[in-house]
C-alpha cells in the first residue's frame, strides 16, 4: 500500500513539472532593496544607506527627497514665499508685525529686515537672526512646492538664480543664513540633520545623474 501511495505521488510531481506549474527561473534580478527608514524624524540618512538601490536614476531621486526633508521644512521655506511677505513658525504663519518684501527682499525703508533679525538669535527677545538676513527672489519661491517641483526648479538657471548646480551644493552646504536652519532658536523646529549632512545629500544627488523624482513621491 505504502509502495502504492509513493508511486502515485511521483506521478503527480512529473505530471505537475511537465504542465508548468513548477516555478520556472526567470532571469530577471530581484528588486533592489529600499533604503533604511531614518530612525528618527530629526535625522537624515547619508548617501550610503542608498547603495542598495541599484538603477542610478532610481538612487538619484531617491537621495533627492531625503535631501527634500531639508528643503521643504519650515526653517527652508518660509524664506522662499511665493508672494511679497515673509512667513514665520512651524506652520508657515504671515510674518507678524506685517513686512513687506521690498525691491530687493530686504523689506523697505525703517522696515529693512537687518533692524530686527541680527547676525544672530536673540533668545530673550525670541527674533531669530543670522548673517545677511532677508527673501529669497520670487522665482525662487518653495514654500507649497512638491519636491518634484522643487526639483525641477532647482535644476533650471532661470529659476534658481543662475546657478549651477555645484554652486547651489555650496550654498546648501556652507552659506550662515542656511546654516540658521539647525539653530533657528526659540520654538522652533530644526531642520533635520545637519548642515554638512545636506551637502553630502545635494553632492551625492549631483553625483549620481541629479534626477528628479516624479511627482507623486514625497520625502
Amino acid at each position: 500500500m505504502r509502495a502504492s501511495l509513493s508511486l502515485l505521488a511521483a506521478v503527480a510531481a512529473l505530471g505537475a513539472a511537465c504542465s508548468g506549474s513548477a516555478p520556472v527561473p526567470t532571469g530577471k534580478p530581484s528588486a533592489p532593496a529600499a533604503p533604511p527608514a531614518a530612525a528618527d524624524p530629526g535625522k537624515l540618512l547619508p548617501p550610503s544607506a542608498f547603495a542598495s538601490i541599484a538603477p542610478p536614476a532610481a538612487r538619484s531621486q531617491a537621495i533627492f527627497l531625503e535631501a527634500g526633508r531639508v528643503l521643504t521644512s519650515a526653517r527652508c521655506v518660509n524664506c522662499h514665499p511665493p508672494d511679497d511677505t515673509p512667513r514665520q513658525g512651524d506652520d508657515h504663519a504671515l510674518h507678524d508685525p506685517p513686512v513687506p518684501r521690498g525691491p530687493a527682499g530686504r523689506g523697505v525703508p525703517a522696515m529693512q529686515c537687518e533692524t530686527c533679525h541680527q547676525d544672530r538669535n536673540l533668545p530673550y527677545a525670541r527674533v531669530p537672526g543670522a548673517p545677511d538676513w532677508h527673501l529669497a527672489p520670487l522665482e525662487m519661491a518653495w514654500l507649497d512646492r512638491t519636491p518634484a517641483q522643487l526639483c525641477a526648479q532647482l535644476s533650471d538657471p532661470r529659476r534658481n538664480g543662475g546657478k549651477t548646480l555645484a554652486q547651489i551644493q555650496q550654498h546648501l552646504a556652507h552659506d550662515a543664513l542656511v546654516g540658521w536652519g539647525w539653530d533657528p532658536g526659540h520654538g522652533r523646529t530644526a531642520a533635520p540633520g545637519s548642515q554638512a549632512e545636506l551637502g553630502a545629500l545635494f553632492q551625492a544627488w549631483i553625483d549620481s545623474g541629479a534626477v528628479c523624482p516624479p511627482e507623486e513621491k514625497r520625502p
